[in-house]
């Protein structure tokens, strides 16, 4: 968690001190209420300090002041702008939080700064560490709706650093959740923080969830990357599966480590897939993926093999497709359903695949049904790839790859 830069942290402290200062200046003679006749000379005094810019000058003599009898509250909502205005422009950050907070408790704040004032609080508050505090003026701030996004950023990275990881997640998490309910777009920096946090509790389903977020709004291969790398480690066990994952990976261009294209390959060979096999050798070696020479020449061979198949496939491929339409259930035709897929030849695949599902008797309705909605988002017809992905369910595993092929074709 990077620290918030010191400029852009008291720009709004000092300016509210200043504005303090301005409040106080004619106070000394002038505005009612006003200060006591005891307190005019020295306050006089310490103003044309602050005013020369003579700050540690003007906190000695404030510090003075406040030992003198008699003094009033006023007097003393007095000392404290300028001691804070003093304390900022020396650095002295912890002072000057402490005194601006007695002064929004004194009674003499108008109105019209007390706004800017709590937000200068929890910044001042934040860049001392006192993420309590930080937390409290922050959240006031927002309560009161005069809080902007680098407000609310403070409140979650202040639970964060203190180290309140589920309090972070319920603040985050609740910005984030009303963000999107009102249709708007949450901060990739909220999202960050949420994720860093599921970590922190070594919270599984909550890192998940907050992957498919942040693909959600941002879909940069790096996000991508990240979840379906993790949704890989899930599938593992299961080949099929593991094979959905990895055509997911493959169409948003994430798959990178070389042992992951060979054994992409090597799944769609066992399922009966050459030309699926060898497209993804092929998208391999043109992006020099293999460069160790004896994976490079397994590779090659693999391809050589992967053609071979298919070119035996492929003329195989109109008898196969007649007894497949001419078989009482529909495995047959999922079958050669994806083997189109895997020719690239979408329109022939949503043709089969529809008809195997909508004869049944299938040994594995989910499979077919999420390949289904590829072959028509491949084929263009997207909204009807969007509802079959919504219409995949019985497989935890494939109606979470469902959802983020889901994703993905409203990117697309």
């Amino acid at each position: 968690m990077k620290a918030r830069p010191l400029s852009a942290l008291l720009a709004g402290a000092v300016a509210v001190a200043a504005l303090a200062l301005l409040h106080a200046v004619p106070a000394v003679a002038d505005s009612k209420p006003t200060n006591s006749a005891k307190l005019a000379e020295p306050l006089k005094k310490a103003q044309e300090d602050v005013t020369n810019k003579r700050y540690a000058e003007a906190i000695t003599k404030l510090k003075d002041a406040e030992s003198i009898a008699g003094k009033t509250p006023y007097d003393q909502h007095l000392i404290n702008e300028m001691l804070t205005f003093s304390y900022i422009k020396t650095q002295n950050y912890t002072e000057a939080a402490k005194t601006m907070e007695a002064e929004i408790d004194d009674g003499f704040v108008p109105a019209a700064d007390m706004n800017q004032k709590v937000k200068a609080l929890a910044e001042l508050n934040y860049q001392i560490k006192n993420y309590d505090k930080a937390i409290d003026f922050g959240n006031r701030a927002i309560k009161g709706g005069f809080a902007d996004e680098s407000m609310k950023t403070l409140v979650g990275q202040s639970y964060y650093l203190k180290g309140d990881w589920r309090g972070t997640l319920k603040y985050e998490e609740g910005i984030v959740d009303g963000e999107i309910k009102a249709g708007e777009k949450p901060t990739n920096e909220s999202l960050r923080i949420i994720f860093s946090s599921c970590q922190k509790v070594n919270d599984d389903a909550c890192q998940m969830r907050t992957m498919e977020k942040l693909v959600t709004y941002y879909p940069s291969p790096e996000n991508w990357g990240n979840l379906l790398f993790t949704l890989r480690k899930d599938t593992s066990s299961n080949e099929a599966d593991l094979l959905q994952t990895y055509r997911l990976m493959s169409e948003v261009d994430v798959l990178k480590d070389p042992t992951d294209y060979s054994e992409m390959a090597e799944l769609a060979l066992d399922n009966g897939s050459p030309g699926e096999a060898q497209s993804t050798l092929e998208k391999a070696i043109a992006k020099g993926v293999f460069t160790d020479q004896r994976v490079k020449d397994r590779s090659q061979r693999m391809l050589d093999g992967a053609k071979k198949r298919a070119a035996a496939d492929q003329a195989n491929l109109p008898k196969l497709e007649g007894e497949a339409n001419s078989a009482a259930t529909g495995d047959k035709n999922v079958a050669i359903g994806a083997a189109y897929l895997g020719y690239g030849q979408y329109e022939k695949a949503v043709d089969q695949l529809s008809k195997g599902l909508s004869k049944g008797g299938l040994k594995n309705e989910v499979q077919a049904r999420l390949l289904l909605g590829i072959a028509q988002l491949k084929a263009g017809h997207k909204d009807d790839a969007v509802k079959t992905f919504h219409d995949v369910k019985g497989d935890p595993a494939l109606e979470r790859l469902a959802s983020l092929w889901v994703i993905h074709a409203k990117q697309a």
